[in-house]
């Protein structure tokens, strides 16, 4: 026999119970009857397992978080690191700014020109030759680059 049947006195209570309910709750109540919500918590029940382990793994990443955030030697470590890293590139780059300062205010000081001989004469160095040979690479990669966006053109 099923239990489909239900006391008088649960229906009694269940009648008393939603007389005195607040608008608030009847509302929530009106939202549990419907269909959806029903499938959607059958769906949220199913599914608690997986939702408690979830939980579980974000509280537990979440408590690192928080202990690396509030660890002063780790950020102070991972400071220095990171200062440790980044200085020999700064210093780097400040002297190539440096050099190109100075070779800036020596080009802007002296006025001879430089003539066919004098030219000539510089392609002998050693460090002209080398720029020469990365400008014409650097000029023939640009020329590839451009080439291949006018073919996807």
């Amino acid at each position: 026999m099923s239990q489909a049947t239900t006391h008088p006195a649960h229906a009694e209570v269940a009648s008393t119970s939603t007389a005195t309910l607040a608008p608030q709750q009847k509302d929530v109540l009106d939202q549990l009857m419907k269909p959806e919500v029903q499938e959607s918590l059958n769906v949220l029940v199913a599914n608690l397992p997986k939702l408690a382990e979830m939980t579980t793994i974000l509280t537990k990443t979440y408590d690192l978080v928080q202990t690396v955030a509030n660890d002063e030697v780790l950020i102070d470590d991972i400071k220095n690191g990171m200062k440790e890293f980044v200085k020999p590139i700064s210093d780097k780059a400040k002297g190539i700014a440096q050099a190109a300062i100075e070779a800036n205010d020596r080009a802007h000081a002296e006025e001879a020109t430089i003539g066919l001989f004098g030219m000539l004469k510089m392609l002998k160095d050693p460090n002209v030759q080398k720029t020469l040979r990365f400008a014409q690479a650097f000029l023939d990669v640009l020329a590839e680059r451009e080439q291949q966006k006018r073919e996807s053109r």
